[in-house]
């Protein structure tokens, strides 16, 4: 059985983006889902000085023995001031000393929401572009806008979004069973 390691690039308790994930990767069929909380990998911001002088934090080493056993990653990026959460970002940073080539070049479906009307399509597009350096496989990508008017009881209420989301989950699934 395939494992897909999905992560919300966010560490609030009340994440939207992390109720985007939950909902998207309960889409999946006849997979592992193993999540990554980024609350559960609490780092010291990154700096060359620190690592110098520390060494690559025991969190990282775990993380990343952890991503050496996906088959595929599912991803939603919460958006402040147009780019990732310090959260987020301070993670990779970390991530790509141990091993650049973080994503492995495992498919990679990666996702966006806000409340706003682009739905986090700024930071979206700035991973899509950025990740394949860092080893990703992006293989389809989704933003949902709006988010308290298109989610509601656990689910995307807008039907042609679902839609697409159910579609790009399906060629995410067709990427991850070619390999």
């Amino acid at each position: 059985m395939k494992k897909i390691f999905t992560i919300a690039g966010s560490n609030s308790q009340k994440s939207i983006n992390k109720r985007l994930l939950n909902y998207s990767s309960g889409l999946l069929e006849n997979v592992q889902i193993i999540p990554i909380d980024l609350n559960d990998y609490v780092l010291p911001v990154y700096g060359i000085d620190y690592e110098d002088e520390n060494g690559i934090p025991t969190a990282i080493k775990r993380l990343n023995e952890l991503f050496d056993k996906a088959d595929g990653f599912i991803v939603t990026l919460a958006e402040h001031n147009g780019t990732y959460t310090a959260v987020f970002k301070n993670t990779i940073d970390w991530l790509s000393r141990a091993n650049i080539k973080i994503w492995r070049d495992k498919p990679m479906f990666l996702m966006a929401t806000s409340p706003g009307g682009r739905g986090g399509a700024t930071v979206l597009q700035t991973a899509v572009n950025y990740f394949p350096y860092l080893g990703g496989n992006v293989v389809a990508d989704f933003a949902l806008p709006n988010f308290f008017d298109n989610f509601s009881e656990g689910r995307i209420s807008n039907a042609p979004l679902r839609e697409d989301l159910i579609q790009k989950i399906k060629h995410f699934e067709d990427h991850l069973n070619t390999k």
